[in-house]
């Protein structure tokens, strides 16, 4: 089975003030963290987002199709790029994520013989943006897309994916704020 690695760098950054993947994290970036652990697990690592903003990076980067349209546009062209029939998508705020989780996640998803995995975090919230996408979820990811409707939870719930439960919370914590910043930072 083929997987291939994501990294969702396509957003605003508004609420952060600033680019939340060029944040520093841990002597990098937190996005060059983010895409180390997901390269771990997946083999290969994307980005996805607006080109213009991380040709520095040594990382190929695949635009959205849906320009602001938000994240799942983003997993859209994941999908659209048709690179593998597995695509575990990470967004770049999660600093919380390992390379053994995301691993985990694949294995599960394999297993779960569905058309990929959602986590469900220890509050019973549905994690659409550390999962994996079987290729074949491109045409809902489409329709929903051309008809305007982007709000990923509920996309992610109306796919019907197999759900795997997770105790620990940590790995879905995403910084949105500077205060959410600044205690990930102080750890």
């Amino acid at each position: 089975m083929s997987c291939a690695g994501f990294v969702l760098v396509g957003g605003r950054s508004s609420r952060m003030g600033r680019n939340k993947a060029r944040l520093p994290y841990r002597g990098a970036t937190l996005l060059e963290h983010i895409a180390s652990q997901v390269r771990q697990a997946a083999g290969s690592i994307w980005l996805v987002g607006p080109p213009e903003d991380y040709r520095d990076l040594p990382y190929p980067i695949i635009p959205d199709l849906y320009p602001d349209s938000g994240p799942a546009a983003g997993i859209h062209a994941a999908l659209a790029a048709g690179l593998a029939e597995w695509n575990l998508v990470a967004a770049c705020d999660m600093p919380g994520l390992t390379g053994a989780f995301l691993a985990q996640l694949l294995a599960q998803a394999r297993r779960a013989a569905g058309r990929g995995l959602v986590p469900v975090g220890p509050d019973g919230r549905l994690q659409p943006l550390c999962a994996v996408y079987h290729r074949a979820c491109l045409p809902d990811f489409e329709r929903a897309l051309a008809e305007g409707r982007t709000k990923l939870i509920r996309l992610a719930a109306e796919l019907n994916l197999p759900r795997w439960p997770v105790a620990e919370g940590s790995w879905f914590e995403n910084l949105n704020r500077p205060v959410e910043w600044e205690l990930i930072a102080a750890r």
